[in-house]
Formats: structure tokens, C-alpha cells, sequence
């Protein structure tokens, strides 16, 4: 996608954070919950660094081996807790670190999920974004590794991208801590409502399958009138997925 973009110095003054408090581990009374997902080795740990002042502190999942980072910072009055999930190349919950990551999108609820991708390899990237929007309707994008995208003359128009992804998109260098005062900014917008994201979603499905879906979603609307997207709950269930099958009938979903 080498279309021209402002640069991430350019992105990274447009917004002030000078009213950031970075908690560490103090995530108790939150106001809001974000996620951090994305694939491995796109920075990711970086930005949750930069955002709450930690080195990583971990524990475990409940009932897992995979790690589980956790931390917090107030911005403007409002603390967030942010919980980075495993790096993970897809959502479809063929291993742990799958299941991990998409479970907590789908039945934690987080206020926001941050994907961070790699800009100089956004097409390796676009596999996970698109199965995170699936799911949920509240995200934004961290176009991480600007400095790399840049340097490798990779130029990517972000308000293009940020229309046919239906979210806000966000340049940043985290490890130089560019961009971070705009991506703040950016979770706030979308956390409290002032930014309504309109997520891309998968359109070219058979006439008979989206038929099925809607038929499968309304039920499972009728039964579970609180359930997190029936829509795509539907579609996982009629792909056999077990895992979602059993958090349905458990009420995990609910």
C-alpha cells in the first residue's frame, strides 16, 4: 500500500498527553478496559510500556499457560487498565494463544482494542485486523514501526485506510515514543463515544450462508438478548466452532 502519508513526527505533535499519569500495576477502579492485540514482533509490548510506565508485568490466564500482562494510566480524569494479549496471527482458536486473545475480545468486552500492526509489513498485518473487526466495533489501529515503514520507503495513506477499515488510525514509533500523545488521544475518543467506529466487515458471502447467518442470528438474539455479536457468533457456528458452542450453552457468552 504505498500511497503518501504525513510522517509519524508530523502525527505524533498533533496531541498533547501532558495529562497522562502512568499507573504500572494499579488497576483497580478503572474507567475503561483496553486491549492490546496483534501479531508478534510488531511492538506491541512497546506501546504497552510507554502507556503504563511498565516493563511488562505478568501472570498467567486463568487456567493457562500464556502470559498475561496487565497495567494502567489516567488520562484526563479517567483511568484505563490495559491487558496486552498474546501476539497471535489469527483468531480462529487453534492454539492457546488464539483462544486467549479472542476470548477476552469477545466476552471480556474491553471499551477498545488496540491493534497494533508492523507499517513496514501491514500486508502480513491485515489477516488478524480484519478477524479482530469481525467482533468488535470498538478498535483503532496502531500503524506501529513508522520509523521502519519509513526508513524502507513504505508510505501508507492513513485516512484511506482508516475509511475502508471503518476505525481510527493512529502512525506511531513507540520505542521513540512518537505518536503516543495522538494514539492516547484516539482511545479516549473511542472509549467515551466521541469517535463511532463503522468496522469493516466481510461482504462477500454466499447468498445461502448470509441467509443462514441472519436466520442463526436472530435466535440466537431471541434467546441471548445480551450476547456480544450474533452476527458473527452465528458464523462461528456454523463452522462447527466448539469452543463458541460451549460458551453458549455454559453462558460464558452472556
Amino acid at each position: 500500500m504505498k500511497k503518501k502519508i504525513n510522517s509519524a513526527c508530523e502525527t505524533c505533535s498533533e496531541f498533547n498527553a501532558g495529562g497522562l499519569k502512568k499507573l504500572g500495576v494499579k488497576t483497580d477502579n478503572v474507567d475503561f478496559v483496553v486491549a492490546l492485540a496483534g501479531n508478534p514482533n510488531t511492538g506491541k509490548s512497546t506501546v504497552f510500556n510507554a502507556l503504563t510506565g511498565l516493563k511488562q508485568h505478568t501472570g498467567n490466564w486463568p487456567g493457562k499457560t500464556v502470559v498475561r500482562a496487565e497495567g494502567a494510566f489516567e488520562y484526563e480524569d479517567k483511568k484505563y487498565k490495559l491487558v496486552d494479549l498474546p501476539g497471535t496471527y489469527s483468531l480462529m482458536s487453534t492454539s492457546q494463544d488464539e483462544e486467549v486473545a479472542r476470548n477476552f475480545i469477545l466476552f471480556g468486552k474491553p471499551n477498545v482494542t488496540v491493534i497494533v500492526v508492523d507499517a513496514s509489513r501491514l500486508e502480513r498485518n491485515l489477516n488478524l485486523v480484519l478477524q479482530i473487526l469481525e467482533i468488535t466495533d470498538q478498535a483503532v489501529l496502531c500503524l506501529n514501526l513508522m520509523d521502519e515503514a519509513l526508513r524502507s520507503n513504505i508510505n501508507i495513506d492513513e485516512r484511506n485506510l482508516a475509511r475502508e477499515l471503518g476505525i481510527p488510525v493512529v502512525a506511531t514509533s513507540a520505542r521513540f515514543n512518537q505518536g503516543i500523545p495522538n494514539l492516547i488521544q484516539t482511545i479516549k475518543e473511542v472509549a467515551n463515544g466521541q469517535i463511532v467506529c463503522k468496522p469493516h466487515r466481510l461482504k462477500n458471502i454466499p447468498d445461502n450462508i448470509m441467509k443462514a447467518i441472519k436466520k442463526l442470528s436472530g435466535e440466537i438474539e431471541k434467546q441471548f438478548p445480551k450476547v456480544p455479536n450474533s452476527r458473527w457468533i452465528a458464523l462461528r457456528l456454523l463452522e462447527g466452532d466448539n469452543r463458541i458452542m460451549n460458551a453458549l450453552k455454559s453462558g460464558e457468552l452472556i
